[in-house]
């Protein structure tokens, strides 16, 4: 029974679970009235979920509404919808919204949702003062309440007949900004208003303008009041007066100026009325101009005045504006249809003028120091005018030119520029130099100094070096010419090499002849030989007026054996340096010799004592009976050879003859009686042609036996 209840409430327990099965189909998300929405009005966003159950169970909902990311509303339900309400949207409700549904571990995402509240709220304007002066400032703060940043802000200022002047701002953090605005001469009762922007998916939105705020301007001063006596016929020599007034609301730090052309004439400070008098030129016509200033305000007046000319400007003239020295100079002043006047001529300095005469003309002998500017004033009824200047110039004759070289010598380097100075002693400038080649002008110079500077590069080598400079001046002497500077054309070495005889190999003791040759070059030429070493060594060293020089070396030893090269200069200094030639020092003929006879020697030695032990050897292993044949051998041979020494076939000389002698005495006497044993054994043997080679080997051993440096 039991076990039938456990059956049936697993059965169960089965069936319940598998009815309590969801899914989510959808999430949605959606916002009443319209996803635009006016600013003020209401808004609901509503968040369904659609779910599909295996049976109708209740199920919790988290249903969660995010905007910008950022959570805005929360729900716990039974239901699958839940609804946001905000009961006056404003723009700061602007933003992408986004449900999210969330049961027994499962969640679902709507898409996101764009809601624009379109409209913004009025600004309000509050500006600091209501009443200010000229040259001050007004401060003005424009806000808009519950407005998100970022935002733009535009303040506008407007006075009767005239457009508005803008100013604009942006806040990134604040729903508000404060500026201030400059009040200027002019300006007396303004209005101030502003305005709010900001940025909706790319999209400018502005608000209605803020309230308006009025601002009454007052003067801290009047306009100032210009008056110029006589105010008009105003002629050169008479005196002309200035007077600038103004009324200031209070005396503080007020400044009056008077200016001509912007130039300050006068200024007072803490008054309100500025005088000026000045005897009138003819350079006081022009534009003068009364200002007053305090602090930021100003304000002016201004006059335009015309002086009538008294007399023109006098005319210096000179009978010579470049002469010789030593020659008249008359320079005379004069006015045109003018005769009534003080007149006067001055020469010209940095300290303004040095008085020559007081008089219309002056006549002087010219000296070089004469030279300069002139000038000459003429005077009526305290008026003073300058003429303009007359330039004189007085010129001393020029001296005989001197040319030289820059460097000092009169040569060059061929490839080389060659810088000649032409110099005088004596001449005024401006002088025109010009340089001679041959008889060819080749170049003309005009400078203010008495040297002059010349660049020649065309240099030859075939050039023959004849130049010459002239120096003239505006003096009526005319040209002078210099002496003939001769310039040496130096050639550099080229193509250096370096030979010997003998060459490559010498034998030790023996003469080299070494010789240093040059294909171009100027004389003298500075040869040195060197050899290489970890050092380079100098064997020789000469200067000579020629393109070689041979050096002999006496005595060569095998220290000498290496790499030599040679090297030349002139005075171009440019060195050259030939290619390395190898010597090689051997052994003498008679070092040779010398050697040869103590290497062959005990290597004859070696031979003889070698084949002596082969005899001997071969002796003892044939014992007595070979040694008896031997014996009858060499006797017959003996004897057959003196035949042949008497009748003079090949061998000469008594002294081989003795050596044969002796041997054979010798032999007999060391074999006692076994020779006739050995003869008796011979004769069972065939002799009768006998081994040349064999023969010529015995009688050769019998020989160096017998020399007495056989031992």
């Amino acid at each position: 029974m039991y076990l039938a209840l456990l059956v049936i409430f697993l059965q169960c327990s089965e069936i319940c679970t598998q009815e309590r099965v969801f899914t989510f189909n959808a999430v949605h998300i959606k916002v009443q009235p319209s996803v635009k929405v006016k600013n003020g009005a209401p808004m609901s966003i509503i968040c369904h979920a659609d779910i599909s159950k295996s049976t109708d169970f209740n199920l919790q909902h988290n249903i969660t509404v995010f905007k910008d990311e950022k959570l805005v509303f929360m729900s716990v339900s039974g239901k699958g919808d839940a609804r946001y309400e905000v009961p006056m949207a404003r723009s700061s409700h602007t933003g992408d919204y986004r449900c999210v549904v969330e049961a027994n571990g499962k969640k679902r995402y709507s898409d996101s949702l764009h809601v624009w509240v379109t409209g913004m709220t009025k600004p309000i304007l509050i500006a600091e003062k209501k009443e200010v002066f000229e040259g001050e400032v007004v401060k003005l703060r424009c806000e808009l309440p519950e407005e998100v940043p970022p935002l733009h802000f535009i303040f506008r200022k407007m006075k009767m007949n005239s457009k508005p002047k803008e100013k604009l701002t942006y806040e990134l953090q604040r729903n508000f900004s404060v500026i201030e605005f400059p009040i200027e001469e002019g300006d007396n009762i303004l209005q101030f208003d502003c305005l709010g922007k900001r940025n909706v998916k790319f999209e400018f939105e502005t608000s209605e303008p803020s309230n308006r705020t009025l601002i009454t301007v007052k003067e801290p001063f009047i306009k100032p009041t210009l008056r110029i006596k006589p105010s008009s016929n105003i002629t050169e020599g008479k005196e002309i007066q200035f007077e600038c007034s103004t009324v200031v609301a209070k005396m503080r730090d007020i400044e009056i100026m008077l200016l001509r052309n912007k130039t300050i004439l006068s200024s007072v400070r803490d008054q309100t009325t500025l005088k000026y008098s000045a005897v009138a030129t003819l350079e006081d016509s022009g534009e003068y101009l009364c200002k007053v200033e305090e602090g930021k305000a100003s304000k002016i007046a201004t006059r335009n005045v015309v002086v009538t000319e008294l007399f023109p400007k006098p005319v210096l003239t000179a009978s010579m504006n470049k002469l010789d020295e030593n020659k008249e100079l008359t320079l005379s002043c004069s006015i045109k249809d003018f005769q009534n006047a003080s007149f006067s001529i001055l020469r010209r300095n940095s300290n303004g003028g040095i008085l020559l005469r007081n008089s219309r003309n002056f006549t002087t002998r010219a000296k070089v120091n004469d030279t300069g500017l002139y000038i000459c004033k003429a005077e009526v009824n305290r008026i003073v005018k300058e003429s303009k200047p007359v330039m004189i110039q007085v010129y001393a004759p020029v001296s005989m030119p001197n040319i030289s070289v820059f460097s000092g010598l009169p040569e060059v380097v061929l490839g080389k520029p060659l810088k000649l100075t032409c110099c005088l002693k004596m001449g005024t400038p401006p002088i025109t130099f010009t340089f001679y080649k041959g008889n060819k002008a080749k170049k003309e110079i005009v400078t203010n100094n008495t040297c002059a500077v010349f660049l020649d590069e065309d240099i030859k080598q075939n050039d023959k070096g004849q130049y010459k400079c002239g120096a003239r001046n505006h003096h009526s002497s005319g040209m002078k010419t210099s002496k003939i500077l001769n310039i040496t054309v130096i050639v550099p070495i080229r193509n250096i090499s370096l030979g010997s005889v003998p060459y490559g190999e010498v034998e030790d003791g023996g003469e080299t002849a070494f010789l240093c040759s040059v294909k171009e070059g100027s004389w003298p030429i500075l040869f040195r030989i060197f050899r290489k070493t970890d050092r380079d060594v100098l064997l020789f060293e000469r200067s000579e007026h020629a393109d070689r020089v041979m050096w002999q070396k006496k005595e060569m030893s095998r220290q000498d054996t290496g790499t030599y090269y040679c090297i030349a200069s002139n005075r171009a200094n440019v060195s050259a340096k030939s290619h390395p030639i190898t010597i090689n020092v051997i052994l003498a003929s008679w070092q040779k010799g010398v050697i040869t006879a103590f290497v062959l020697i005990p290597i004859a030695g070696v031979v003889i004592l070698a084949v002596w032990w082969f005899w001997c050897k071969k002796k003892n292993a044939k014992g007595p009976s070979m040694e008896m044949s031997r014996s009858a051998l060499a006797t017959n041979s003996t004897s057959e050879k003196l035949s042949r020494q008497h009748d003079g076939d090949y061998y000469s000389g008594s002294g081989y003859i003795e050596d044969g002698e002796n041997h054979m005495k010798s032999t007999d006497e060391n074999k006692g009686p076994d020779l006739e044993s050995a003869e008796v054994e011979y004769t069972e043997v065939e002799v009768s042609t006998l081994d040349p080679h064999r023969d010529s080997v015995e009688n050769r051993h019998s020989r160096i036996q017998g020399h007495p440096d056989a031992t």
